[in-house]
């Protein structure tokens, strides 16, 4: 997570974002209510690893919320319930062994340098998880993005769902579901959509293989 540095996060990411961060907290109300709190227990812990301005984090119900990034605007985002931790995801975790329910992220690894910053990153998030517990993971597959995958700045390490479930079954995890389409590429500069059109692309998984170039995966700490 060093490069690039907090400095360099803070201005890419706050000019991304700055002209749609409201139909941002929209998407993620909809995807968390029709996806995603099924798999986080509300009187659970959950991470959300690379949490930055808090879109699912602040969204989700659950008793103890976390948010790491080292983005310094992330703090200015995120619900005064959760606890941000400003930390490189690839060195030890300041949370206790078997601590978590669940560690969430989106659109995040692709921004580690290399696989082996990603190894270890794997390997704290499956130290902290309870036995049986999740780490449910989005991002880009670079199966559908040859070229526009390299359109943002802060792209490093290409991935396809089966290189992270390969990454994951190497550092004890069991893949429970793995998609290889679900949302498309990127809500910057893209149309936006009512809700009952997010909700229903939800519910018609046939379409996300039209429209769908990221990945979806889930797997369980064994």
């Amino acid at each position: 997570m060093s490069s690039p540095d907090a400095q360099e996060l803070e201005t890419i990411y706050s000019r991304r974002f700055r002209d749609n961060q409201e139909y941002r907290r929209r998407v993620w109300r909809v995807l968390v209510k029709h996806v995603f709190q099924q798999y986080i227990p509300p009187n659970g812990s959950v991470l959300d690893l690379g949490c930055g301005h808090g879109e699912f984090i602040n969204a989700i119900k659950a008793a103890t919320k976390h948010g790491m990034d080292l983005n310094p605007a992330s703090a200015q985002h995120l619900a005064p319930e959760v606890h941000l931790m400003r930390q490189d995801c690839s060195e030890k975790w300041q949370l206790p062994d078997a601590s978590l329910d669940a560690v969430f992220t989106s659109n995040f690894f692709e921004h580690l340098p290399d696989k082996a910053a990603l190894g270890r990153t794997l390997q704290q998030a499956r130290r902290c998880l309870k036995s049986g517990a999740r780490l449910i993971a989005m991002g880009p597959n670079i199966k559908y993005l040859p070229g526009a995958y390299w359109d943002f700045w802060d792209h490093y390490l290409p991935l396809t769902e089966t290189s992270l479930c390969e990454g994951l079954s190497a550092n004890g995890f069991v893949i429970e579901q793995s998609h290889p389409r679900f949302l498309p590429y990127t809500m910057v500069k893209s149309r936006q959509y009512p809700d009952f059109m997010l909700v229903g692309y939800l519910k018609a998984p046939l379409i996300w293989r039209l429209f769908g170039k990221q990945f979806l995966v889930i797997a369980k700490k064994s």
